[in-house]
């Protein structure tokens, strides 16, 4: 009951806030709809709850504050207690010094003030001789102070423990998201927007949470502080309480529009983010066109607005410590004022000034806290978003183990569309991979070849059909046992920011180092690893930069044979070959195709000619299959491309 009151007290907001909040309902509502992803519906019953009333938005970051903070749910009491305990041994250490001024000022037996709680004090060093009683007061006084910094330290501590470890949960679960997720999510957002989520804002969500931690043990500060207070004197007390309400509604007055600020800052940071992500990753582009001061311009235009939204969000932050040093300090020469008409109450009024002195800076806290809290909603709705399971997609392992593909890969009726509303990428395919042949995809680009990839990988799940893999459904086999079948050099190569020898013992972690150096062989690619500065310890740089797009391909090769696949796809894995490369490569694949099956997107002569089994597609749908032979007969759709590229090969006199 009590911690349900601290909420309540915490987040029960001005009307003026929660008339700031209708307003940004209608805002919440469209970023439900466009964080969904593609073809996934934004559950309505959130929209009955937006509209359930103002408060909503104060509600729905408690709640997503709490989910965040769900594993570490032991550790709040803990935190609440050392920090009441911590105020309540300042405050009765305070609270002493009213029988240490009486008995300054009096002698012998201690007099009625006609005030409880100071009689009472009094009455508790009765016993005590009276010139003795000071140093008992005293050493009181300082045991006191002595536990109230101990139970400090303790609860800074644990709470520093706490915050990293908060942390470092926060970022691991949003890095675990992407891996898990289905890939339909994450090529619906902006790769810049991912970076920034878990590089930036899982800081300030890690901050809020501070922030809300601070605020549960602030709001305890106040309770027993204010209940000293009103030991002390309850009309004083009830004067102070008005007239801190005054001062927090001056001050939410002075910050109303913090919110709005902080959605914009997270925007900011994320389009600022995107800028950066965009400039490494199309770095060669960007000089190539001499497109550098346009990027400069446009880096410089996000950097500027992140710079604008920040100081704006600085000088509201900032309004709240002269707002409440100047008010809080017309309010405590007040009472001093005051209580100069009653000499007797002295010491109870000088007690009760420096308990409020040690309270308002709670309250200035408090109120600062708010603030905080309101310009990181953004942030924090951002990383619960990303760590919300319930509206992404996700591709559910099954439990059936694969010792390898004993027949085939069967595309039954096959219809997949990326998007629902737009045309099937494939429509209605139907073909075999049979087990130990090596089939080759070919036609035109946008013909549905890579797709057909994407599905055997299980990147994306069929729209209709199914596929089956010997006598299962794909959708029923364990991902991992499949995938550890499958190893995949693709077109667009991608190298890892590492050493030679990582990057191709990424195919098989636990690879001898004689596994290696003949994966790199088999691919031809020892040679120039040899003459690399360190060999197969040479740092590649990002994306392999020292290498030519051929050396690249072939370290792609060599990591997909130490896999020592069941299932090889080659996606054009020679096109950035020269010719006595490609040669040496295709001879390789052709040892290594023995007792392997092989799926090849193929556009050259050299592949086409080595498949058991091709199959023409064009716009999504099986035109053709069968064997060369077969195929040319047809003088169809493959046909054609055959001999556009073998015009090719006579007009250039190599293999393109």
């Amino acid at each position: 009951m009590i911690f349900a009151y601290l909420m309540k007290y915490l987040f029960n907001y001005s009307a003026l806030e929660k008339g700031i909040l209708v307003n940004r309902v209608d805002d919440v509502r469209k970023s439900v709809r466009e964080d969904s992803p593609k073809g996934v519906s934004p559950d309505r019953s959130s929209y009955s709850s937006m509209d359930s009333g103002p408060m909503f938005k104060e509600l729905k970051i408690i709640r997503q504050l709490m989910r965040l903070l769900h594993h570490y749910s032991w550790a709040i009491p803990i935190i609440v207690a050392l920090g009441v305990l911590s105020s309540a041994a300042q405050g009765i250490g305070i609270s002493l010094f009213i029988p240490f001024i009486q008995n300054i000022y009096r002698t012998g037996a201690n007099t009625s003030t006609g005030n409880w709680f100071a009689d009472s004090l009094g009455r508790l060093f009765d016993s005590i001789p009276p010139d003795q009683r000071l140093l008992c007061i005293s050493a009181a006084i300082f045991g006191l102070v002595f536990i109230r910094v101990c139970l400090s330290y303790g609860n800074g501590i644990f709470w520093s423990w706490l915050d990293v470890q908060i942390g470092n949960r926060l970022r691991c679960n949003a890095f675990e998201q992407l891996l898990a997720v289905n890939y339909s999510f994450l090529q619906s957002k902006q790769s810049g927007d991912l970076w920034n989520t878990i590089a930036t804002e899982t800081w300030r969500t890690s901050n809020a949470l501070a922030i809300f931690v601070n605020m549960i043990i602030t709001a305890c500060t106040l309770v027993v502080y204010s209940t000293l207070l009103m030991l002390i004197s309850w009309k004083l007390t009830m004067i102070v309480a008005m007239t801190m309400l005054l001062i927090s509604a001056v001050v939410r007055l002075l910050t109303r529009g913090v919110r709005v600020l902080g959605e914009k800052a997270t925007r900011a940071n994320a389009e600022l983010a995107q800028r950066m992500y965009e400039g490494f990753a199309g770095m060669k582009i960007i000089r190539a066109f001499g497109r550098e001061s346009y990027e400069q311009n446009r880096f410089n235009q996000a950097s500027e607005r992140v710079s604008k939204t920040f100081l704006k969000l600085g000088i509201i932050q900032g309004t709240v410590n002269p707002v409440y040093e100047i008010l809080s300090a017309a309010l405590l020469v007040s009472i001093l004022f005051s209580s100069l008409r009653d000499p007797n109450n002295l010491p109870t009024i000088l007690v009760f000034i420096l308990i409020l002195h040690r309270l308002l800076p709670k309250i200035k806290s408090l109120d600062g806290a708010r603030i905080g809290l309101n310009s990181l909603t953004a942030s924090v709705e951002k990383v619960s978003s990303l760590l919300d399971r319930a509206d992404k997609p996700y591709t559910i392992s099954g439990d059936s183990h694969v010792e390898g593909l004993k027949k085939a890969i069967v595309f039954d009726r096959v219809t997949f569309r990326y998007d629902s509303s737009e045309k099937p990428a494939l429509h209605e395919v139907s073909f075999a991979i049979l087990a130990g042949k090596t089939t080759a995809l070919v036609g035109p680009s946008g013909a549905g070849k890579s797709t057909i990839i994407s599905l055997i990988y299980r990147f994306y799940e069929v729209s209709e059909g199914k596929i089956n893999v010997d006598n299962h459904l794909l959708q029923d086999l364990n991902l991992d046992s499949w995938r550890s079948r499958l190893a995949m050099v693709d077109q667009n190569i991608y190298l890892f920011n590492t050493t030679v020898w990582e990057n191709i013992a990424y195919g098989r972690l636990n690879a001898s180092h004689n596994e290696i150096i003949q994966a790199a062989k088999q691919a031809d690619a020892h040679g120039f690893i040899s003459q690399l500065p360190q060999g197969y310890e040479t740092i590649l740089g990002d994306q392999g930069v020292r290498l030519s797009g051929g050396q690249r391909q072939r370290i792609t090769l060599a990591r997909a044979i130490v896999r020592n696949p069941d299932i090889l796809i080659l996606d054009e894995a020679t096109n950035a070959l020269d010719s006595i490369s490609e040669k040496l490569i295709q001879r390789a694949l052709s040892t290594l195709r023995q007792n392997r099956t092989v799926i090849v997107i193929a556009h050259r002569l050299s592949t086409i000619e080595q498949a058991d089994h091709v199959i023409a597609l064009e716009e999504g749908r099986v035109r053709e299959q069968g064997n060369l032979d077969n195929l040319l007969k047809l003088d169809g759709l493959f046909a054609k491309l055959y001999k556009l590229q073998y015009r090719r090969v006579l007009a250039d006199g190599q293999q393109i």
